[in-house]
């Protein structure tokens, strides 16, 4: 456990400027760089609070609002507590802003933050690695597609549609990861169902991808996330543990 620097940043994109939150150890040394990415709900305390725990672990994290196309964060109002059933209206808002993030956006914008990273006094030279929640964890595995040689490891939490039927499903680019891979399902998660699991698994299998995943039980979809109505202290300190040792293994 060290002291914690942090700071909101803009990072430059070929679309804009992205508003971000970076996170390191306060001694200032250069460390290994870890691109988290958010849920729908987006950048917001919790998430800061995520990225500190692991600077606080020894790792320089950068947050970045990939809504940023749709103003700067807090793009949605949100309460401090998120119930999503009981507050059903927060969707409509939500979901057309997830839509218009396209396969292709997203990637753009991926390239804009590797690259921003790697010019950072506080990143470590070499690749990096991601976590993602939620919507998160389709960015990741696809960043580790689309940049091979900049992503050392990667990481999804009760991530949803990772293995759809789609043409441009996220499982498609298995064979263009070479990071290690990492997948914390929810089992109470409709959006992750266990033909999916097995889906995204065979085709990382067939890869030769090294990968590992486990289904938490009794989490829902969400489980990390500490402010909204989803969340459950046990699956949450389960994903620190896995995450940890991921990183703990590839730096």
């Amino acid at each position: 456990m060290t002291s914690v620097q942090a700071t909101d940043v803009d990072v430059p994109t070929e679309d804009g400027v992205a508003d971000a939150y970076l996170a390191h150890p306060g001694d200032g040394l250069p460390r290994p760089g870890v691109l988290l990415y958010q849920d729908a709900f987006g950048l917001r305390p919790h998430l800061r609070s995520m990225a500190d725990r692991l600077a606080e672990a020894g790792y320089t994290v950068l947050v970045p609002n990939v809504f940023y196309r749709h103003g700067r964060s807090p793009v949605f109002e949100l309460p401090e507590f998120i119930d999503p059933a009981a507050r059903p209206e927060l969707w409509e808002k939500i979901v057309p802003v997830m839509q218009s993030l396209t396969p292709e956006l997203a990637m753009r914008d991926a390239g804009a933050y590797l690259r921003w990273m790697a010019q950072r006094p506080e990143v470590a030279d070499g690749p990096v690695a991601l976590t993602g929640y939620c919507m998160g964890a389709r960015l990741a595995l696809r960043t580790a597609g689309a940049y091979p040689e900049r992503v050392a490891a990667a990481a999804g939490f009760h991530g949803g549609q990772l293995a759809t039927d789609a043409p441009d499903s996220p499982h498609l680019v298995a064979e263009h990861v070479t990071a290690e891979l990492y997948f914390g399902h929810a089992d109470a998660d409709h959006s992750m169902p266990p033909e999916q699991m097995e889906r995204l698994a065979g085709a990382l299998t067939a890869a030769g991808v090294r990968h590992r995943y486990e289904v938490y039980e009794g989490a829902h979809h969400g489980y990390t996330q500490a402010d909204t109505s989803a969340y459950d202290r046990a699956a949450a300190e389960r994903h620190w543990a896995a995450l940890l040792d991921l990183l703990k293994r590839t730096f």
